[in-house]
């Protein structure tokens, strides 16, 4: 068994990375690709990416590179990837619409299975196939299977339904608001704030 806590969380981060360029490749018929020419699609060095993945074991051979399909579903497998993830998304908002309609969560196998909203307009209509569900009915989702969750509130109400999902069971949070949450231990969250990514970007302007 892989023991994911002697990793740095920095190669963590970059496996999903890894992953959708596997992907694409797969996609447009490629079978093998070097780390040299790996390293030039994702703006990193070439041994950042034989050390990363040396982590998890053997993956290419040298002077050929790395075989395309089982180096995807290799990754797939040490991201538990392997097999469909459902979550739910908290917030029907614009950014939750956004985020329901958004096709790029297929390709990690991620599943939007429950939307919830405490907005009585809201509550009872139809988003992206799903039915909007009133967000004190969270209860139940993990005997739905679901143990992630995206929110997408404003943050004022963000500890709020932070804590309701951690009642509810979920494990993992996407925190797309501005707000920093307080959870248990036992509970992953990644925050993920778009104005301060944008503030970010300034600096190398």
């Amino acid at each position: 068994m892989l023991k994911f806590r002697k990793i740095p969380a920095e190669t963590i981060r970059r496996m999903p990375r890894y992953l959708r360029a596997f992907s694409l490749l797969g996609q447009e018929g490629q079978t093998y690709i070097s780390s040299q020419a790996l390293a030039g699609q994702l703006h990193l060095n070439p041994p950042q990416i034989r050390k990363d993945l040396s982590y998890f074991g053997d993956f290419g051979t040298r002077g050929v590179g790395y075989p395309v399909s089982d180096t995807a579903q290799r990754i797939r497998e040490i991201l538990k990837l392997d097999v469909a993830q459902k979550a739910a998304l908290i917030g029907a908002g614009r950014l939750g619409t956004a985020i329901a309609s958004y096709p790029g969560f297929a390709m990690f196998g991620f599943d939007i299975a429950a939307i919830f909203d405490n907005s009585p307009a809201k509550i009872g209509k139809k988003l992206a196939g799903l039915t909007v569900q009133n967000i004190q009915d969270l209860t139940g989702i993990a005997e739905q299977g679901i143990r992630l969750a995206i929110l997408a509130v404003p943050s004022e109400s963000a500890q709020t339904c932070a804590t309701l999902l951690v009642d509810a069971g979920v494990r993992g949070i996407l925190n797309l608001s501005p707000s920093w949450l307080k959870v248990p231990k036992r509970v992953k969250v990644v925050s993920i704030d778009l104005a301060m990514e944008l503030g970010t970007l300034l600096y190398y302007l």
